[in-house]
């Protein structure tokens, strides 16, 4: 049996902990325990199936409460989870089953479990000859005991969020799972006999799946899970289960405090208690300083403590966390000359009202080395700007790809993450954005996140909607566009104030122009599953503008000959 399953089918069970689901509707409670023992029938049926160590098994589930033990039940056989795209409400079955059929392809499934909510996609499975099974009929098997595993045996095959449109999935191993809790215990300082983690993140993606759902498991903590879709039905319910089950660590991506500081500033008084927070994770997306401001002052009067909030770094290649900041000390923000960082490649430190304020994501957390650049490693200069790389235990050794097993690491066991960075002098890890978003204007290396908050700033666009492409794939060099969603994108007054506003926010932060700001209406931004802007996609949209635009000028021209 490796670390990790002993953790989490003997050690945790012991705890007397368990997971909350269900919240607000129809809440439930099961101990690792019940958990377990519910696995272990689902494992017999998966037995019943076929399913043997090293199968894969794909998995098409909304509620953490089945979530939980059909993950358990593949390892108890010693194969494999992948946790599928999940179609929304409205979505092009044939379009989803397409992408989805060619993932399965990609991993030999053996098997696909599918809950409730989505039990209109199995005569899809059916049709395509695709084994499939309901989570009732799963956990109507015998109960049996788990196989061995090994440590290198893959316990998750993670499908990436890239936007290429071609699957791709980061193999995750036991010792991965093993190597990646010690650290992000140590690191968080958790302590399950106390600690209470609440999440409403996409179990579908890791940081929610892994962070929130396997660790509570694997070290026996207790957890409440909610779905993402009740939390965006009503953004209240994050604070009112914190305040509920007194939680003491959660997490969300940058956008989701953004929401939750505009609820906390509209309720009332008594509408929430706070106070049990210690550890207020931000990560998945870039941190922007104003919005961490604007939580901590809207939740300041609810007994929110701005020391809990911590910064994180961290990928699926990582198995999910790679730093922290230092835990009860707050987020701290580095403070950087963007012309330095876009010239020079060295990111000075500025007191200018106009400087960038960059998130300090804390050092690497244990097992976990960073490096910048080449073969130097960490003998980089601090604040030396180049590509970030990682190595250790929990860094995954390869991806899935169709065409079979594509390796992360290359010399020296480093992987390229592909995130354009540096080191400060105290040791600290800071992100700067993504090598292939670059966005060149008359020279200069603009990161589009830095585009993209100033659009956000602006009255009427949707907190973190807005997406800034660079206009080379259109054939136009050296300019970029932005795309912003807005909730009054239908009307033609409100949309020429907010492209005129936003045209102005960009230039007053980084001396530039957009050629074009494009304003839609809610859920238009093609987003990977994991919520990140498909920027390829988004072109589409910009180009659809540009000819449009192309057009009633031609059309404008002619008239003016013809009179």
């Amino acid at each position: 049996m490796s670390r990790f399953t002993e953790d989490v089918f003997i050690a945790a069970p012991a705890s007397g902990k368990g997971l909350v689901t269900g919240e607000p509707h129809q809440p439930v409670r099961r101990t690792w325990q019940q958990i377990h023992e519910i696995a272990r029938c689902m494992a017999g049926s998966f037995a019943s199936a076929g399913v043997n160590p090293g199968d894969a098994v794909g998995v098409l589930i909304g509620d953490p409460a089945s979530i939980a033990p059909v993950i358990q039940a593949v390892w108890m056989r010693g194969g494999s989870v992948t946790m599928l795209h999940q179609p929304g409400p409205r979505a092009d079955l044939g379009a989803w089953a397409e992408d989805t059929f060619a993932v399965l392809d990609m991993i030999g499934a053996k098997v696909v479990v599918v809950g409730d909510v989505f039990a209109r996609t199995m005569p899809l499975f059916e049709a395509q000859g695709t084994p499939v099974m309901s989570v009732e009929a799963l956990a109507g098997g015998m109960p049996i005991e788990p196989v061995d595993c090994g440590e290198d045996d893959i316990a998750f095959l993670q499908l990436t969020s890239g936007s290429t449109g071609l699957p791709k999935a980061v193999a995750i191993s036991h010792r991965n799972l093993h190597g990646n809790a010690a650290a992000m215990v140590s690191a968080s300082r958790l302590d399950p006999r106390s600690d209470v983690l609440v999440s409403w993140l996409p179990l579908f993606h890791d940081m929610g799946m892994i962070g929130f759902l396997v660790l509570p498991m694997q070290v026996g903590a207790e957890a409440v899970c909610t779905t993402p879709a009740e939390f965006l039905r009503s953004p209240r319910l994050w604070p009112t289960l914190i305040s509920r089950y007194r939680g003491t660590m959660t997490a969300g991506p940058n956008f989701a405090y953004a929401l939750l500081a505009r609820h906390l500033r509209a309720a009332p008084d008594d509408a929430f208690d706070l106070s049990s927070l210690r550890f207020v994770l931000s990560g998945a997306e870039p941190i922007d300083h104003a919005t961490v401001a604007a939580v901590i002052a809207s939740g300041a009067r609810f007994g929110l403590d701005g020391s809990a909030f911590v910064a994180a770094y961290g990928m699926a290649e990582a198995t999910l966390a790679i730093s922290f900041s230092e835990t009860g000390e707050g987020m701290r923000f580095d403070a950087v000359d963007q012309a330095a960082i876009e010239l020079r490649s060295h990111a000075a430190t500025s007191t200018d009202a106009a400087a960038r304020h960059l998130a300090r994501l804390g050092k690497p957390l244990p097992g976990i080395e960073i490096g910048v650049g080449d073969a130097s490693g960490t003998d980089a200069a601090p604040r030396t700007v180049g590509e970030l790389r990682i190595r250790g235990d929990a860094v995954s050794r390869y991806y899935l790809t169709p065409g079979g097993k594509q390796p992360l690491l290359g010399e020296g066991g480093w992987f390229n993450t592909g995130d354009i960075g540096y080191i400060t002098e105290t040791g600290d890890v800071v992100v700067c954005g993504r090598s292939k978003d670059m966005i060149i204007v008359a020279g200069r290396n603009i990161f589009p996140t830095d585009i993209e908050r100033a659009a956000c700033r602006v009255s009427g666009v949707r907190p973190g909607n807005a997406v800034a492409v660079a206009l080379a794939a259109a054939g136009i060099r050296e300019e970029f566009a932005v795309v912003v969603e807005a909730d009054d994108g239908a009307d033609a007054d409100a949309i020429a104030r907010i492209r005129n506003d936003v045209s102005n926010a960009i230039h007053s932060v980084l001396g530039i122009s957009p050629r074009l700001v494009s304003v839609v209406p809610p859920r238009t931004l093609p987003k990977t599953s994991s919520g990140k802007p498909r920027r390829s996609a988004t072109i589409g949209i910009v180009e659809t503008e540009l000819a449009m635009l192309h057009g009633a000028n031609s059309q404008r021209q002619e008239e003016q000959v013809g009179s």
